[in-house]
């Protein structure tokens, strides 16, 4: 920690200005959907937002009121696909479409029990799809060192390019409560 209660990180900004052209891969054994949550409401959204996200220190829309959330999944440039496994949500990713055909996707990620089962790179490839739907002219993500090790070269395989990078401090959520006290993450210092 470079501040009492200030955590460091590096956020990478990745973008991509055309569709790539798809390398056949062989799609995993499981049986398994991608089915964007129309009408999502908050209820199932804080809960793949704490499954997937709270091993990576995602906390910023955990104190978001029901209210703020119910407005934000109702919003027209707002779209959440959930990925299923064997019928259980195993991950999901939400993207914000701006007008400007700037396609943000603002999170992705697995429920941790579905990673390192090679789901990442055929749910990403459904995500970058989904992105291209419509008048995309650029689809672009960010990343922070708290997030997977491999999301970053994840990215990249998927074709994505490096355009930005800015180191931040910001508070350590788990001071604030967002994040629970005990939360383990390997660059994470223990609280006393």
């Amino acid at each position: 920690m470079s501040e009492a209660g200030k955590l460091p990180d590096t956020i990478t900004y990745l973008e991509m200005t055309t569709k790539p052209l798809r390398l056949p891969r062989p799609t995993p054994a499981a049986k398994i959907a991608l089915m964007r949550a129309e009408r999502c409401i908050p209820s199932f959204y804080r809960y793949l937002y704490i499954q997937v996200g709270e091993p990576w220190l995602w906390f910023e829309r955990r104190a978001w009121s029901d209210a703020q959330l119910q407005a934000h999944l109702a919003r027209d440039d707002i779209e959440v696909y959930v990925f299923y496994v064997g019928g259980v949500p195993a991950g999901y990713f939400e993207l914000n479409r701006a007008d400007s055909g700037n396609t943000e996707l603002c999170y992705f990620g697995l429920v941790p029990d579905f990673i390192g089962q090679g789901f990442g790179f055929h749910f990403l490839q459904g995500a970058v799809d989904a992105a291209w739907l419509g008048p995309t002219r650029r689809v672009w993500v960010h990343t922070s060192t708290y997030d997977h090790p491999r999301a970053l070269g994840l990215y990249q395989r998927a074709g994505f390019r490096v355009y930005e990078r800015r180191d931040i401090l910001f508070d350590d959520p788990r001071l604030s409560g967002a994040l629970p006290h005990a939360l383990q993450h390997p660059r994470l210092p223990a609280l006393p």
